[in-house]
């Protein structure tokens, strides 16, 4: 059975889609949202399904074949959806969902290098066209440039104690797998972390993977480039899942009900319900924030 997509009754309830409509998704991953949404607005609607992942550009394929007249994937970063939309000749839309992280799928697969719980290689693309991994910047990074790289992007108050472990023990040998960076970073920290509910290595992997990625700046770019492609009247809605991510999407709405180009419709960002997050442990930390251009 297909994972379920996080938030999915309150992003089709604030996107408040129409038969006919033209929505884009600008993270299809595993097509969860977008199945709902095209039961929206069929049968004459048409879903753009973005994803700079190329497995999850298949998933979605299969699972929404269904609907294949309804439906282009294209494999893409969705901080590049106007491109997209000018390559297939659409102009505007009335809807942009994007959910911003990582997949399970994505965590599952020890090959990709996003779990430290995996041995895997340090890799972390996301787009495997891209060509820097996690390992290059393990290995290559002066120990400041790390130390701030995982407080940037971890907000890991320890950055400086790990960077300098990594920058001694990479001097004896190549840090190279997830397990290896993920021992060394617990070996850094006092026992009674070590042991608690998150893993030491938690805030320096995110931190990878977001450099890897260049994830805060595209989160940015999309969500000026989604408002130049909806309709006045169209919606913008965006889940992410921590403090980083939302603080850019807060502050993208504000400015832009600032400038009087958007009505926020979330003075605070929507939670999952407690039933949700029971079935879903992955959906505790999501936060949705939407916005409708005026």
């Amino acid at each position: 059975m297909p994972h379920e997509p996080v938030l999915l009754n309150e992003i089709i309830s604030i996107l408040e889609l129409q038969p006919g409509a033209v929505v884009l998704d600008g993270t299809v991953g595993n097509g969860g949202h977008a199945e709902a949404i095209l039961e929206k607005i069929v049968p004459s609607g048409v879903l753009i399904g973005l994803d700079q992942d190329a497995s999850a550009i298949e998933r979605s394929r299969e699972r929404l074949k269904r609907f294949s007249q309804q439906v282009i994937l294209k494999q893409c970063n969705f901080r590049y959806l106007d491109q997209a939309l000018s390559e297939i000749k659409i102009s505007e839309v009335d809807a942009v969902l994007l959910d911003i992280g990582v997949s399970q799928e994505q965590l599952d697969d020890a090959g990709r290098g996003f779990s430290f719980r995996l041995e895997g290689p340090l890799d972390m693309r996301m787009d495997s066209r891209t060509e820097v991994r996690a390992s290059d910047l393990i290995e290559t990074l002066p120990e400041e440039e790390l130390a701030e790289l995982f407080y940037k992007y971890g907000e890991e108050r320890r950055s400086r104690r790990i960077a300098r472990l990594i920058v001694r023990e990479r001097a004896k040998k190549a840090i190279q797998t997830t397990i290896q960076l993920a021992e060394l970073i617990a070996s850094a920290v006092p026992a009674k972390v070590r042991y608690g509910r998150i893993h030491p290595a938690t805030r320096v992997f995110q931190a990878l993977r977001i450099a890897v990625n260049g994830e805060l700046d595209a989160l940015s770019e999309g969500i000026q480039n989604a408002m130049k492609v909806l309709k006045p009247g169209g919606r913008l809605a965006v889940i992410t899942f921590h403090s980083l991510e939302d603080r850019i999407v807060k502050r993208a709405f504000l400015q832009a009900k600032a400038d009087q180009k958007a009505q926020v419709f979330t003075k605070k960002p929507i939670g999952p319900t407690d039933s949700e997050v029971m079935c879903n442990p992955r959906s505790r930390s999501a936060k949705l924030r939407a916005i409708c251009k005026l």
